[in-house]
Formats: C-alpha cells, sequence, structure tokens
C-alpha cells in the first residue's frame, strides 16, 4: 500500500476485544478513522450496555461477522479491513464446533463474498491467524532431522509421559523455533478453523487483487485480556484464581511452554502489515522468539499480584493441547523491521498492575473443567 497516507478508514472486526481495543486506540492516535464491528459476547465482555465510542473518529457497529448486512454496514467506505472477531477457546472448540465454525469459517467468507460481489473501497485486508496451525509445530530429532509431530498419544499422556515424539523412530523430539513455512497440521477444531480462515483470505485476496495478509499471533498478553472467560489464556484463567486465594492448577508437569508476546508489540506488527507493501500477500509470524513454561508464569503472576496461592501440578491433560510454542520470528524482523520490544517479566509486571485494578471475577474454571471432563477431553 506503500505509505499511511494512502489510507484514512480503517474497519476492525472484534474492535471492542482484547487485542481489538489496543489497536483502535493505535489506529485513532495516528489519524484513522475507524470503525469496531463487534457481537459484544456476554462471554468475552460479560453483562452490561455498549460502550459509547471513547473518540469523534471511532464508530461502533453492533452486528455478527456471520451477518452479510451487517458486514455491508460495516464496510461502507472502508480502505482497509482487520479482521478479529473469532471464537478462541482451544479447548471450548472441541466440544462447540459448529459454532467455531460457523463463526471463523462462514463469518470470514461473508466478508470475502461481499468483497468480490458487491461495490466497496477496500485496498488491504489482514486478518488475525494463529500459531494453532501448526499442532505441535517443528522439532529435530537426532536420526531423522526436522520433523512435524502428530499429536501426543493418549497412551503417553495417560502414563505422563508429555513428551513429543519423533513421528518416525518415536524417541523424544528436541523442540525448534517453528516458522512459517512449517506443516500445517492442527490438533484443535479452533486451530483448524483459523487454517480455513487463512487459506480463504490468502486465496480470495490474490483472485480479487486485493493485498492480503495472515498473521499468526502466538500467546498474546497484557492490561485488557479478559479475565472472566475461562475457555482462553492462562493468565486470565491463573489471575482470577490467584486474586479469589484459589490453588493454581498446573496440567501436565508444568513445563508445558508458550511463546508469550505483549500486546504493544503485536500491535505495531500489525500497524507495519498494514502500512508496508512488503507485508503483502504474506504470511507472519508475530511473537516473541522466546518461550517460557507455564511453572514460571504462574510464579511470576503469583508475585506480581502479591498473591500466596498454592501451584498444584496435577498431571491431568485437555485433548488438543500442544506441548511447547517457540516461534521463529525472523521473516517479519527481515521484512518489516518488527523487533518486540517488551520483555515477558515486564509485560507481566505492567499486566499484574492492571489486573489489580479490576473488579474482581467470580472463578470459572472448575465449571470448564467440569464441561470438557464430561466430553472426555479432560483427563
Amino acid at each position: 500500500m506503500g505509505s499511511s497516507s494512502e489510507v484514512k478508514s480503517v474497519l476492525v472486526s472484534g474492535g471492542a476485544g482484547f487485542i481489538g481495543s489496543h489497536l483502535v486506540a493505535a489506529l485513532v492516535a495516528r489519524s484513522y478513522r475507524v470503525t469496531i464491528l463487534d457481537n459484544f459476547s456476554t462471554q468475552i465482555h460479560g453483562e452490561g450496555k455498549i460502550p459509547a465510542p471513547q473518540h469523534e473518529n471511532v464508530c461502533i457497529v453492533r452486528g455478527d461477522v456471520r451477518s452479510r448486512q451487517d458486514w455491508l454496514h460495516a464496510l461502507e467506505d472502508q480502505h482497509v479491513v482487520i479482521h478479529l472477531a473469532a471464537e478462541t477457546g482451544t479447548g471450548q472448540s472441541m466440544y462447540q464446533i459448529e459454532r467455531y465454525v460457523d463463526v471463523n469459517v462462514r463469518g470470514t467468507a461473508a466478508l470475502l463474498d461481499i468483497l468480490a460481489n458487491e461495490p466497496h473501497s477496500v485496498r488491504k485486508i489482514l486478518l488475525a491467524s494463529s500459531r494453532a496451525i501448526y499442532g505441535e509445530g517443528k522439532y529435530r530429532c537426532t536420526e531423522h532431522g526436522v520433523v512435524y509431530p502428530p499429536p501426543r498419544s493418549e497412551v503417553d499422556l495417560c502414563a505422563g509421559d508429555f513428551h513429543v515424539k519423533c513421528p518416525i523412530c518415536r524417541k523424544d523430539a528436541s523442540l525448534e523455533a517453528t516458522d512459517e513455512d512449517s506443516k500445517i497440521q492442527p490438533t484443535s477444531i479452533y486451530g483448524i478453523s483459523k487454517q480455513c480462515q487463512e487459506q480463504l483470505f490468502m486465496t480470495a485476496g490474490r483472485a480479487l487483487g486485493i493485498p492480503a495478509v495472515a498473521l499468526r499471533y502466538q500467546n498474546v498478553f497484557g492490561p485488557g485480556q479478559s479475565l472472566q472467560n475461562p475457555y482462553t489464556g492462562i493468565l486470565s484463567i491463573f489471575t482470577t484464581r490467584i486474586r479469589n486465594g484459589l490453588p493454581i492448577y498446573i496440567f501436565e508437569d508444568g513445563r508445558e511452554s508458550r511463546d508469550f508476546v505483549y500486546v504493544d508489540d503485536v500491535i505495531q506488527a500489525t500497524l507495519r502489515a498494514m502500512q508496508d507493501a512488503a507485508a503483502d500477500f504474506e504470511i507472519f509470524n508475530v511473537g516473541s522468539g522466546l518461550r517460557t513454561d507455564v511453572m514460571t508464569v504462574a510464579r511470576q503472576l503469583r508475585s506480581a499480584l502479591g498473591g500466596e496461592s498454592s501451584l498444584e501440578i496435577n498431571g491431568k491433560y485437555r485433548v488438543g493441547d500442544i506441548r511447547d510454542n517457540l516461534a521463529d520470528i525472523s521473516k517479519i524482523q527481515t521484512r518489516l523491521g518488527f523487533a518486540p520490544s517488551i520483555s515477558f517479566e515486564e509485560g507481566i509486571r505492567r499486566f499484574g498492575i492492571w489486573a489489580a485494578a479490576q473488579p474482581l471475577q467470580r472463578d470459572r474454571l472448575d465449571e470448564s473443567i467440569a464441561e470438557m471432563r464430561q466430553r472426555g477431553l479432560y483427563k
């Protein structure tokens, strides 16, 4: 697209959510006109009135991404669409299959169908994809080199062996940074839905001559996360447990890890992808390029919140969970000049200050676990 001066209006679906609200604020600060399309899901936002726009350059459309009419209303005079709206609970997706596919896949198809068949002013489209499409990701076997293991077997998991195995010789494999050319093999319905979104976006974008970008967000965290949704984000789950004085349940052995990336860094990466033509028709990992194990997360968060919750490693596991996540971010660093600037430690400090000032939420983790256990997804 060349430069931001060519773009005046940006539509952000899911713009009232965690990442979306940060993105909208950043866009407004750069003098863009922003339209938010959001359904204000009670699972994420809780009960309450739809907030009024906080800036004269922000318009809020309450609508559903599955509705053609809502898209048509929101798309009027837009130059860029940043599609964040999605159902995002990995565990929940395994039993609310129709809902996740309907919202994530059909909602994306509705947008693209309009771009293919109706007059519009859209010049670029960006998708919030996910590292979930990789499944277990990239590993190395001492005998067979780089491998892409399938989901871990329930036999191993039940026996307390949580390591990822080489798919050829079954020996323990070592984690490598997963790059964008890695094999795509999601282990959850959520991951499958994000893969479909990506393929729809990139294929339609090329066919229509509209530059498309897919951003594979890793584990995004920071102020503004929903603290009442027990289906996504261990930081949100742990925070609610700590503030209620409840024990923190650590699944598996506590050494499973994730690539946590602070929300401000995610926003910077997204803005670069929107503004820079070098991103057109490309796919990028957006992460920190580092991994942190869950036990470390729990300890640092407990310290940041000044809590005393016990940490209980229970050896349980959720079907569809991966063992580790480490993103190779060299492509976005090279092509777009992106470099994460907020360390996990600093991010947790900032998150803790924000979370401690929020209204105390009722803990719903046990309810979500009961739902998964009933369906054989928590063992």
